[in-house]
């Protein structure tokens, strides 16, 4: 063979190499259009895998468990993590005049997708009080004292008041006892409950929408007992009836300095 048939057969060789390489390489998930969710047998192709080895490679989730990628999996289906809106305002109380609950929402702005952080809870319910109905004040004492975190305040109906000379005030309780149930409050508008231990002293905040009609004082927190005011009391924790118990009131004062986690409102 003559010296230049010779460099002819390596130029064709060379371009066949050259031209396999090439159409091996358009096969990845980018070319193919390839994403799957989770496991899926069939977002398959042939391409180049991560680890530099020719052959069969996927492009579904699962891929990045079994190390089984095409090269460019990355590139064509990148983590997209869920995001949401911002919490709508607070629903008024369920029921008027009576322990109850209020919620809020957000909307789904983007689909979690290939691996991203998936979506947080939708749905947020928290306890509340009213003190009006269809027909005016209510009429009913809300006994035991029910309590909730001092966040509410933020949130909460305004009553009307008419005397501008009103004031809330602090009332400093040691809780003496409670139910089990506080330990066991693990929602996003329960779980301040669970700092709620025996022997420790609390601030709870009496602001003028929960007091008592007619009255300068909040319904249950003791400070209508005359002399006698460092006898037990009841009272409950509003978003779950299993967590209440029994504090001792220790004094009332003009506002409260506890720790934020042992610092709760009436309501």
């Amino acid at each position: 063979m003559s010296a230049c048939g010779s460099r002819r057969s390596w130029m064709l060789f060379y371009l066949t190499l050259l031209v396999t390489l090439v159409s091996q390489s358009e096969g990845g998930c980018q070319d193919t259009g390839l994403c799957c969710f989770g496991q899926n047998q069939s977002c398959i192709t042939e391409d180049w895998r991560k680890d530099r080895s020719y052959g069969e490679c996927y492009c579904d989730q699962a891929c990045k468990t079994t190390l089984d990628c095409c090269h460019d999996y990355d590139l064509a289906c990148p983590a997209v993590s869920c995001v949401v809106s911002e919490w709508s305002v607070w629903s008024g109380c369920l029921e008027p005049c009576k322990p109850t609950l209020r919620t809020r929402w957000r909307q789904v702005i983007q689909e979690a997708r290939n691996g991203g952080e998936p979506c947080p809870s939708l749905h947020q319910t928290a306890g509340c009080a009213e003190y009006h109905d269809q027909h005016g004040p209510c009429l009913q004492s809300l006994v035991p004292a029910l309590i909730t975190t001092g966040g509410y305040g933020n949130a909460r109906k305004k009553r009307e008041i008419f005397d501008n000379n009103i004031t809330g005030y602090c009332v400093e309780f040691e809780l003496t006892s409670l139910t089990a149930g506080c330990q066991r409050s693990f929602s996003p508008h329960t779980g301040w409950m669970r700092y709620l231990k025996e022997g420790h002293q609390v601030c709870v905040e009496c602001q003028p929408p929960a007091l008592t009609q007619g009255q300068r004082y909040c319904s249950g927190d003791g400070e209508n007992m005359g002399q006698d005011r460092r006898l037990s009391l009841q009272w409950q924790a509003v978003g779950n009836s299993q967590c209440r118990g029994v504090w001792r009131r220790v004094r009332r004062r003009d506002s409260c300095s506890c720790p934020t986690v042992h610092s709760f409102l009436f309501i």
